[in-house]
């Protein structure tokens, strides 16, 4: 498999290569020289998830790896499901949080880890990421106790949900976690400081975790499939599927499973007030406001450092950008949908409940379609609780980490403040 650097397009790498090195020169993001298309889809729909993802990655990877090797990283990566769940007549909700860290991420980050488990050798690594929420629990989880790889998650101090900080500040060893006085925007900014840097990069052998690591947007790719898969058991049609988005990563893997030949009518880009991208779909003028602080907290991202790979996708495959519904809700709309997701007889958390509104408002008479639950409701316990006026038990994982203290640093959002504190604990390392 080659990437390019979509900003530097005469830099050119193998998978391996973009795993390890996360980003290109001038923060370039990596990209497929070629997207493959398989043959056979709807014999592949037929197949078990797991199944499936190895053909589906190996349609990517097994000229570099060899699929043996592919089998074995889905084998030990994709440990857990991701039913489809009937909401109402019309609407269906994947849910994507029965892995380890109960959401989303769990997918990518254990491939990821994984994969540079595979590929590493005898190099150390450091991992350095920011997270909106979801992505430190998991990325934590799916390196902790790995002898060869410290990892350092940065995150908004106050603007994650207290369960979601506790299941990664808590576990020490060689996971490190640093709470930035400021918003999530400050905590990507100062990540890619650190790969700009190279006294730091090359100093701490660093790597990101992020969701622009390649790694992570192909695991999340099987994830598609596997909802039409369970889809297309009721329906013959093809769905209209709603992500919930933030940095964007989750709906560039939906639209490389798309280019793959799922069949997918059409992507709804559901976004909170952050609403870059709505606008931009609108407007096609590109213009970055402040982030704003919501309840749907791992979605507040104003400047989603995967849009480009959405926009070299629809280039790929001539695709227009108007093909994508790009949709903002307020707090009040989000309020709403959790509330009528509830009477429906489905508990939720704020972002599903976006991406759940957002489908509902963009399907026509005959089309049905899917949203995406990208967390466990009880990751948002106090939201709703307070919105719906329940009280959420907790579920073992979080049950397990509510009452241990935080060990996070803090810290200013100041490069030099974080480079001082990544050499204190990692320097050694």
């Amino acid at each position: 498999m080659e990437l390019f650097n979509l900003k530097h397009p005469e830099e050119r790498v193998s998978f391996s290569d973009a795993v390890k090195l996360g980003l290109g020169k001038d923060r370039g993001l990596f990209f497929p020289s070629r997207i493959p298309v398989l043959a056979d889809v709807e014999s592949l729909l037929s197949l078990p998830f797991a199944e499936r993802s190895k053909k589906v990655l190996g349609a990517w990877l097994a000229d570099e790896l060899g699929q043996a090797v592919v089998d074995k990283l889905v084998d030990n990566a994709f440990t857990f499901e991701a039913p489809l769940v009937q909401v109402d007549e019309r609407r269906y909700s994947l849910e994507l949080f029965h892995g380890p860290t109960l959401a989303f991420k769990d997918f990518g980050a254990r491939f990821m880890a994984q994969c540079l488990e595979h590929l590493a050798g005898d190099a150390r690594l450091t991992i350095l990421t920011a997270t909106s929420g979801d992505t430190g629990a998991a990325v934590a989880d799916a390196f902790y106790g790995l002898d060869k790889v410290q990892v350092c998650v940065l995150y908004p101090k106050g603007k994650i949900s207290e369960l979601q900080e506790k299941m990664f500040t808590t576990l020490g060893g060689n996971i490190h976690t640093v709470a930035v006085e400021s918003d999530f925007d400050a905590c990507q900014a100062l990540v890619k400081q650190a790969f700009d840097e190279p006294s730091v990069r090359e100093g701490l052998h660093l790597n990101s975790a992020n969701s622009i690591n390649i790694s992570r947007l192909l695991a999340q790719i099987c994830y598609y499939f596997e909802a039409v898969a369970q889809y297309r058991r009721h329906h013959g049609d093809a769905p209209v599927i709603a992500v919930p988005s933030g940095n964007f990563g989750n709906l560039t893997a939906g639209l490389f499973a798309k280019a793959m030949g799922l069949p997918v009518k059409r992507f709804v880009a559901a976004t909170n007030s952050n609403d870059t991208v709505p606008r931009y779909l609108a407007s096609l003028n590109w213009q970055v406001k402040p982030t704003v602080a919501t309840m749907s907290n791992a979605m507040d991202v104003a400047d989603p450092s995967n849009w480009p790979r959405v926009e070299a996708i629809a280039s790929y495959m001539d695709w227009p950008l108007a093909s994508i519904d790009g949709v903002a809700l307020d707090e009040a709309s989000t309020r709403e949908s959790l509330k009528a997701l509830q009477a429906a007889g489905y508990l939720s958390e704020p972002h599903a409940a976006i991406a759940a509104k957002a489908l509902t408002d963009n399907l026509g008479a005959a089309e049905r379609g899917i949203f995406l639950a990208t967390a466990h409701p009880a990751k948002f316990k106090d939201v709703v609780d307070r919105e719906l006026g329940v009280n959420l038990p907790l579920p073992p994982e979080l049950a397990a980490v509510a009452d241990k203290p935080s060990l996070a640093a803090e810290l200013p959002a100041d490069f030099a403040a974080l480079k001082a504190h990544l050499f204190s604990v990692l320097g050694n390392d």
